[in-house]
């Protein structure tokens, strides 16, 4: 994920893009203690239409998969409150005054969910993943400057009890991001 992310209020009949589809598999670990999800083919295939376009409108939508507009409206609900998709603008950051991005790369001497979780709340970090590898956590970050990277990275990311080590890998041009994986 290589850009800033934000939720957005809708009218009822359209969205905004991009809709993300969490990976299934997921869905029965969730922290937030939710039940897994299960997907019809009818869900998969209001995904696969907001995929496409995420301001799509219900009536439109439901012209495809044979669902009225009240009965689409229902499901994209329920999909968004089970946690299998957002609805998101997906902005680029350098439009809006966020001169670096970069990606953090944060080994963890203890326990990696307090400090993924502690990490999570600034503000600059958009995305949080526990990793197998070399490094414990992949933290991507959007910031105004240089410096207000070091700052964060220096003042606020290293001084979280448990960091034991950071890489800060900066990004230098952005080739592909896409949120259009399809469903399975």
């Amino acid at each position: 994920m290589l850009a800033t992310k934000s939720l957005v209020s809708a009218p009822a009949e359209t969205f905004d893009p991009s809709v993300r589809l969490r990976n299934h598999a997921a869905m029965s670990t969730r922290k937030s203690g939710r039940p897994a999800f299960s997907l019809d083919d009818v869900s998969k295939a209001i995904i696969e239409q907001l995929q496409q376009d995420g301001r799509r409108s219900y009536a439109a939508i439901g012209k495809v998969v044979g669902l009225s507009e009240a009965a689409v409206r229902q499901r994209v609900q329920r999909l968004i409150e089970g946690g299998v998709m957002q609805v998101v603008a997906v902005t680029d950051p350098l439009e809006l005054g966020f001169a670096r991005q970069a990606m953090v790369g944060v080994r963890v001497s203890g326990a990696l969910e307090p400090v993924a979780d502690a990490i999570a709340t600034l503000d600059e970090v958009d995305y949080v993943v526990v990793t197998a590898g070399s490094y414990d956590l992949l933290v991507e970050v959007v910031c105004e400057s240089d410096e207000h990277l070091l700052e964060l990275i220096s003042g606020r990311i290293r001084a979280i009890e448990g960091v034991a080590m950071t890489e800060t890998f900066m990004y230098l041009q952005l080739r592909k991001q896409t949120y259009s994986w399809g469903v399975r």
